[in-house]
């Protein structure tokens, strides 16, 4: 009679490093994408924006919180107009307190998928009396449309050069997390210090990939950037 030994399957070896590789993947794609989901989130908002998807924008714009965030911080800039035109100009701060009680009307104007056009290309709202949204000229979409205007056609005979080749400073763009759940697109044209215009458009997280523009931040650039970067 012949003993037969058994030996342990080593077949099952190999799973449990597999298994490891594979769930440390898992946690870096989703980490990776985590990180990436607000410029995901920007990009389709933007694209919803200009095609004026009001579909599409709902999906990415809580638009309760950017009527309470328009209403609060084109208030405050008016105040701080007002306060500026007290001691200076009595016929401004009439303006001014005109514009205070139109609020509620250039919120509402904002508030749509131009509005969030608007906003999304760096032209948030002056706080002018029945202001609307600026019309979105086609060259602020592509970022490379200025080297491609300076390749165009020539000026016209007769025009100086000069005042062919006299737009307006582009502003600079940056994007970037201020916190785990909030993330910025900033427009600055000029030097903060020397009353250069600021602006910034807020994303919030809604849940753990989704994003949502939920605010803006105004800058009055007569009055400086002090008040407002304690914002």
């Amino acid at each position: 009679m012949t003993d037969t030994q058994t030996y342990p399957r080593k077949s099952s070896s190999w799973k449990k490093p597999v298994a490891i590789a594979v769930a440390a993947v898992a946690i870096v794609a989703a980490v990776g994408y985590g990180y990436a989901s607000p410029y995901i989130a920007l990009n389709n908002l933007k694209a919803a924006a200009d095609a004026r998807d009001a579909a599409a924008l709902r999906e990415y714009v809580d638009y309760p919180a950017l009527r309470a965030s328009l209403k609060q911080q084109v208030g405050e800039m008016l105040q701080q107009r007002m306060e500026a035109a007290h001691a200076s100009n009595p016929l401004m701060l009439f303006g001014a307190m005109i514009g205070n009680a139109l609020i509620g009307p250039l919120v509402d104007a904002y508030a749509t998928p131009e509005g969030v056009a608007a906003l999304l290309s760096g032209m948030p709202p002056t706080g002018k009396p029945g202001e609307r949204p600026a019309p979105v000229p086609p060259s602020e979409a592509p970022p490379s449309s200025p080297s491609s205007q300076q390749g165009g056609l020539p000026p016209a005979p007769g025009n100086p050069p000069a005042q062919a080749q006299s737009p307006q400073p582009r502003a600079q763009t940056s994007a970037g997390y201020r916190s785990l759940n909030t993330f910025a697109v900033t427009w600055q044209r000029g030097s903060s210090g020397n009353g250069g215009e600021r602006y910034a458009a807020i994303l919030q997280r809604h849940g753990l990939f989704s994003w949502k523009l939920a605010a803006v931040e105004l800058n009055e650039p007569n009055i400086g950037s002090g008040a407002n970067a304690s914002n």
